[in-house]
């Protein structure tokens, strides 16, 4: 007899008989209840024995079994129709109080706090309205865990759309309410693909019917700053076009949609089973408090970087899928924002709540988004879709772009594979990683980076990434700047002679110059205040093949920092604060580490690496540390043996000859440590200082996958951009700016927002942030965005954006 079973059929006559059940706990373990009574037996002996309903018994029963090792907390749990957590805390009151401490005791909970009617009302009211039970406790004064069990014991149930589902756009009017989506994808299924675009709803007029009333909590004028809408302009498309399709055949054609619910997309994921659609069109639903829904507010700013556009004209499209292409990119590019800095850290989010970010019903998760990083890694595309953004970027810039930095930034891979090391200067150590050269503009915002072959040099990495620049930058005249590691006097001439100008650290030993060519230079460039001590000259390089200007700059501790230029044109102040403004990359550098994960591996894979590129032969490394040892050796003995020729006071050893007889086991010793020297020099002059890379290692000459993570770090980069424009649009506004515009943004970006749609707009409207000023510089901002008049990428909605103001200024 297994699991509950029973046993009417066992009796005989009209009348009904008693019911006997059987429950089987285990192998050894059942429950019989029979006539309102219970048994449970272990071994077919009765260890418990009680009436239905007698909750203290029943609980030291389910006590006794686990204790006595009968049977495990899941089997018993299973078997009283309870959770394990239940038979753990009847075992913890047992333990602590006996029997007695089984029985609770009627009424209300002592210690946890009531919520009265009002109350109960109020929380039921703001649920409906998409708040959090960790807000209502905050707002209450009582626990997440109260608010969560009320609404279990009131039976209260989310909606699944916050407002009535939407009409379909396009369907006859004349047709009967039996009508439905479903039955449409099967007419448009039977009667040809092409014909499907006639009968779906067009997804602007989907996503809101003007007809409907705005939802009961809308905030109203008086405690918003109200987005503001400016006149509506003609709509380009000729009449009886596709409202769906763009008028301009460079713009994205707007994605169609069989569903009329925004929180139920089933349809649309049937179309992209079929291979109907490569994208899913988004679709909004009124909502307050969503959280995270600040960071719609970089939006206007990814939309001007060209994001959208370049990931189109290069990739084109990754197939039929209800996450297509355009979805992809927003996803990613709003999960950096959010600081949800790998795919994995999705499992610490809910899809619904990322969703509606997107306009879907729910946002793609782990296995999804690495899957559509690995297709669109596929295409190797990586290089072209970075230099179409760079291209953007520069056009917008124009000619303010008159400095370009560029450093490597190593990514340290701690795995078990054998790839080549890099120098960490972070570290002060070499260890094995990847190189990644950045370029960056004079504010500090990256313009593009560039993965190199097995971590080559900065002095051999410049040409082909000068090539890019020139590519970028036409035949105007840039500054390029770079650090010390890209010193190279020969390097120089052929970045002259490209049309660049140059400007870096003088490397290796320089004469000092006299006090009396500095001289104190004060200046304001570009809002800041800079004083340098400072010496100008020429010096020549290469036997007087070149003429450099170098200015040095005399610090307080008496330390001299010397910079070479080619720039003759600025004062010697301009040349010092370009040059010590390279500091703005590395901080750059160590907030995309915190920030943005810069250095967390995307990819696990490995490629092959080129067998021929030479590397430092380690057998010539391994002689050159034993011919240091040897040395340190001869070192140490020559002290010992000049420390007793200065100790020896008393001129006991008249001659040489002498002194060497009295000191002949120290003169043994040091000759044999110097032939030794010698032998170890050549021998190490016999070996080759570099060699194959396939000579040195064991095994194939591998590399990390460069594609992947290529793509991420240029999604990282154009958030980053838009972050940076997000600040300065907020720095007229806000005092603080040059210390806090990036906290302030970030804040404002990870902040709840009511959520508004209309027929042709899409309303956002922010939560205030801690303070009035801040709220009043975010409210500054949405101003501005308002005027930029973006579209939500895929959509024809407008967007929108508003803040709620302080209660003392809505009065006012």
């Amino acid at each position: 007899m297994s699991g509950s079973t029973t046993q009417g059929e066992l009796f005989a006559g009209d009348d009904a008989p008693p019911q006997l059940s059987t429950i089987v706990i285990n192998a050894r373990c059942s429950v019989r209840t029979f006539e309102g009574r219970r048994v449970v037996s272990v071994g077919g002996m009765a260890v418990a024995h009680y009436e239905v309903g007698d909750v203290a018994s029943e609980a030291h029963a389910m006590v006794t079994l686990v204790e006595e090792a009968w049977a495990d907390q899941v089997e018993v749990a299973r078997a009283f129709d309870c959770s394990a957590r239940t038979v753990r805390r009847m075992q913890r009151r047992a333990e602590h109080g006996g029997i007695a401490a089984l029985v609770r005791s009627a009424g209300y909970p002592k210690g946890r706090p009531r919520l009265g009617i009002r109350r109960r009302q109020r929380v039921h009211r703001l649920k409906s309205e998409g708040t959090s039970n960790r807000a209502i406790a905050a707002l209450l004064g009582v626990s997440e865990k109260a608010v969560r069990n009320f609404l279990r014991r009131s039976g209260w149930k989310p909606s699944l759309a916050m407002q009535p589902e939407l009409p379909l756009a396009g369907a006859d009017p004349n047709l009967s309410d039996s009508r439905t989506p479903s039955s449409m994808l099967a007419f448009a299924l039977a009667e040809n693909v092409a014909s499907a675009p006639s009968l779906v709803p067009d997804p602007v007029a989907s996503c809101a019917d003007p007809n409907l009333s705005a939802p009961p909590t809308a905030p109203s004028a008086a405690s918003v700053n109200p987005p503001t809408s400016p006149a509506p302009s003609p709509d380009p498309t000729p009449a009886g076009a596709d409202s769906n399709l763009s008028a301009d055949a460079d713009e994205e054609p707007l994605e169609v949609s069989l569903d009329r619910d925004p929180a139920d997309r089933r349809f649309d994921r049937i179309l992209a089973v079929l291979g109907m659609i490569s994208d899913a069109a988004p679709l909004f639903r009124n909502g307050t408090r969503v959280p995270r829904a600040g960071v719609l507010l970089a939006l206007p700013a990814l939309i001007d970087s060209g994001v959208f556009d370049s990931a189109r004209k290069v990739y084109g499209s990754i197939g039929p899928a209800f996450y297509g292409l355009r979805t992809t990119v927003v996803a990613m590019l709003l999960m950096a924002l959010l600081r949800i800095k790998r795919p994995e850290a999705l499992k610490e989010h809910a899809p619904d709540d990322l969703g509606r970010l997107l306009g879907l019903d729910r946002a793609p998760e782990v296995k999804t988004l690495r899957r559509k990083l690995s297709n669109l890694a596929a295409f190797g595309r990586a290089t072209e879709f970075g230099r179409a953004l760079a291209e953007r970027r520069v056009a917008a810039l124009g000619n303010p772009l008159g400095f370009l930095y560029v450093d490597g930034h190593v990514r340290v891979y701690h795995g078990e594979r054998t790839i080549p090391k890099a120098h960490v200067a972070r570290m002060r150590i070499a260890m094995p990683g990847t190189t990644d050269y950045w370029v960056n503009d004079a504010r500090g915002d990256p313009l593009f980076v560039v993965t190199t072959e097995a971590n080559a040099g900065l002095v051999k990495i410049l040409p082909p990434l000068l090539i890019e620049v020139r590519r970028l930058v036409g035949e105007r005249r840039i500054t390029i700047v770079f650090d010390r590691g890209g010193w190279s006097p020969k390097l120089f001439k052929k970045i002259l002679a490209a049309n660049f100008d140059v400007l870096t650290y003088r490397k290796g030993r320089t004469p000092r110059v006299a006090r009396s060519k500095f001289h104190e230079r004060v200046a304001t460039i570009d809002g800041h205040k800079v004083e340098y001590t400072l010496a100008d000259q020429r010096i020549r390089l290469l036997a007087g093949k070149l003429t450099m200007r170098q200015v040095t700059r005399l610090s307080d501790n008496g330390h001299q920092t010397p910079i070479v230029t080619s720039r003759t044109d600025l004062a010697d102040i301009e040349v010092a604060f370009h040059m010590f403004e390279r500091w703005r990359q590395e901080n750059f550098f160590k907030y995309l580490r915190e920030e943005y994960a810069l250095d967390v591996l995307v990819d696990y894979r490995v490629e092959p690496a080129d067998p021929t590129r030479e590397v430092p032969n380690p057998k010539w490394n391994a002689l050159d540390a034993e011919l240091h040892r040897a040395r340190a050796i001869v070192n140490k003995l020559s002290a010992v043996y000049g420390i007793d020729a200065l100790d020896d006071t008393d001129n006991l050893c008249v001659t040489l000859s002498g002194f060497k007889s009295a000191h002949e086991p120290h003169v043994r010793e040091l000759t044999a440590a110097l032939k030794r020297c010698t032998k170890l020099e050549a021998r190490r002059a016999k070996v080759p200082r570099r060699v194959p890379v396939q000579q040195a290692v064991d095994g194939a000459v591998i590399k990390l996958a460069t594609e992947r993570k290529h793509l991420t770090n240029l999604i990282k980069l154009v958030a980053y951009q838009a972050e940076s424009d997000l600040v300065r649009a907020v720095a007229p506004h806000y005092k603080r700016a040059e210390d806090e515009g990036r906290t302030l943004v970030q804040t404002a970006l990870g902040s709840a927002a009511d959520i508004e749609v209309t027929a042709t707009e899409l309303r956002v409207t922010l939560a205030p942030l801690s303070s009035a000023h801040r709220t009043r510089a975010v409210a500054a901002l949405c101003d501005e965005l308002n005027r930029a008049d973006a579209r939500f990428p895929g959509t024809k909605l407008r967007l929108r954006f508003g803040i709620h103001l302080p209660a003392a200024e809505t009065t006012a």
